[in-house]
């Protein structure tokens, strides 16, 4: 298990993480990228745990996924199986787990600081903390998505499920965009992760 840790989370993480693993009797899965999440825990019929992280996570975010789902059940196994998912029983159960990792020997100095706020009230993803998920996304490896924020106002641009739509006005903290096939209006993140396209290519 050491060693297939060591491919996806940061050096000094990994006996940490091995010890959650084994005294939580963890049955771990790196499985191939799913859109709708970044990992998911289960309890099976034979009363095992099983947790699955997504394989092309960056390390940090590998990190927090696995932690996020061992966190779930913990909070299970603590407070029995009528809790909410995302509830306060999972969020102290997750920042007492985090709390070991938030060093500098794990996590870059430029993420510290974001971790620290963000986990003083946890959320059901990372990605709904914008700030921490724009510096998250500095360690990813090169791909062709691109964050809404950072397309100039009106482009067109395409989402993992296909749908297009034209980057509108920015309301308060998220984005006014028009469906472009639709003509209706959705509010986005900034960091939505999006796939620019060439308005001269796209048919509608």
């Amino acid at each position: 298990m050491d060693s297939v840790l060591q491919k996806y989370l940061p050096e000094h993480a990994v006996g940490p993480c091995f010890e959650l693993i084994r005294t939580y009797s963890v049955n771990l899965k790196v499985v191939n990228e799913r859109v709708t999440r970044h990992g998911d825990y289960r309890l099976l019929p034979d009363g095992s745990h099983q947790i699955t992280v997504n394989a092309n996570l960056n390390p940090y975010r590998f990190l927090i996924t696995l932690v996020h789902e061992i966190a779930h059940l913990v909070a299970f196994e603590n407070y029995g199986r009528r809790i909410k998912p995302h509830g306060k029983e999972w969020k102290y159960s997750f920042q007492q787990l985090m709390l070991p990792f938030l060093r500098p020997q794990i996590f870059p100095s430029t993420l510290l600081p974001l971790l620290a706020n963000h986990f003083r009230n946890p959320k059901a993803s990372s990605t709904t903390d914008a700030n921490l998920s724009i510096a998250l996304k500095q360690f990813d490896p090169p791909g062709e998505e691109s964050l809404l924020y950072e397309l100039p106002p009106g482009s067109i641009f395409r989402i993992k499920n296909g749908r297009t739509f034209k980057k509108g006005p920015r309301k308060i903290k998220r984005y006014q965009c028009m469906e472009v096939k639709s003509g209706r209006m959705y509010l986005f993140q900034p960091n939505a992760e999006v796939r620019i396209v060439n308005e001269k290519t796209y048919e509608k």
